[in-house]
Order: C-alpha cells, then structure tokens, then sequence
C-alpha cells in the first residue's frame, strides 16, 4: 500500500511541481510530513540538506531519499527501503519526461502565440511563490531554535543564516565555501 501511495503521491508532486526541485519542497513537506506522517519534519529537513549536498536536482534526490526513509520508517527492511526510493524517484520524473516529449512537439510551433506566453506569464508568480514558501517551511524552530528554548542557538542560527546570505548575494562567494565555513561555526559554537 505505501508503495502505491509513494507512486501517486510523487507523481502529483512531478506534475504540478512547477519551479524546480526548489519549488517542490513545500509540496513534498505538505504530502509527506504533514498529510501521511512518513517522516518527521526534522527527518525531513535532514532529508532537504542531503539532497542539496548530494549531486543532482534537489527535487529528484528528494524523493529517493523520501522514499527510502518513508518505506523504512512504516516497519520494512533497508532492502525494501531501496524499492521505495526507485518508486518515489521514478513517479516524481515521469510527469516531466512524458510532459517534455509531448510539448517538445508542440512548443516551437506556438512559442509566440498569445495564449502559449500568457500562459507563462501567469506561471512566473506561481513559480515566485513556490520558492517562498519552499525558503518558510525551512524557517522551523527545528533549524534555527527559538527566542523561548535557546537564545544562543537562536542568536547563532540568525547570524549563520545573514551570514550566508550576504556572502552568495553580496559578496558572490562560492556557495560550496560558505556551506564549509557555516558547518565549521555550527560545530564550534552550536
């Protein structure tokens, strides 16, 4: 039944994922955590650095890891977990591959047609949005503690995250540094 579940749950997020794998995060939260409770949200947002870490779309290295864990979590063997990955990753990629190939045919006959860049001038917003709330749904007590448990850690979490915020827009710095130098801050003072 998880299996099933994975597939089309997925492959809902494959469809309507507009944005990117970025954009996807909000919508594999809401389905994941808070719909079916296969994971925690700190299992998640373990899961979300990962697959930034990790080679590849976030989205796709996403949902191997959600399979994975989620398959695992409901009471199966690792081997069985791996079966969960192949489900989830393969039903968040087919949505887009059967989508490519259909529009593919289509597109460069209608690219500057009226309705075709309407169309996309309404996705843009949608796009902006899903971001956004993919950037909230990290901004948990879970990732930055709170006024009310740990001043410190709190205090430490906000200064990381201007930090790095200011070096990648400001400062351009390559962002594989600045994940370094938060990692190194996060050990010596959290």
């Amino acid at each position: 039944m998880i299996f099933l579940l994975l597939f089309i749950t997925f492959f809902q997020i494959g469809l309507f994922g507009f944005g990117g794998g970025y954009a996807m995060l909000s919508m594999i939260q809401g389905e994941v955590v808070t719909r079916y409770h296969w994971l925690s949200t700190g299992e998640f947002t373990d899961i979300v650095a990962i697959s930034q870490m990790t080679p590849g779309p976030i989205g796709i290295n996403s949902a191997t890891y959600v399979g994975y864990t989620a398959v695992v979590n409901a009471g199966y063997s690792p081997a069985i977990g791996v079966l969960g990955s192949l489900v989830a990753t393969f039903a968040v990629v087919l949505p887009s591959l059967v989508l490519m190939i259909l529009i593919s045919k289509f597109l460069m006959q209608f690219k500057n047609h009226p309705a075709v860049e309407h169309m996309f001038q309404g996705l843009r917003p949608a796009v902006v949005g899903l971001l956004a709330a993919a950037c909230l749904l990290l901004m948990t007590a879970e990732n930055f503690s709170a006024p009310t448990e740990s001043y410190w850690q709190f205090g430490i979490s906000i200064a990381i995250f201007v930090f790095s915020l200011i070096a990648c827009q400001v400062y351009k710095l390559n962002p594989i540094r600045v994940i370094i130098c938060a990692a190194v801050v996060g050990i010596l003072l959290l």
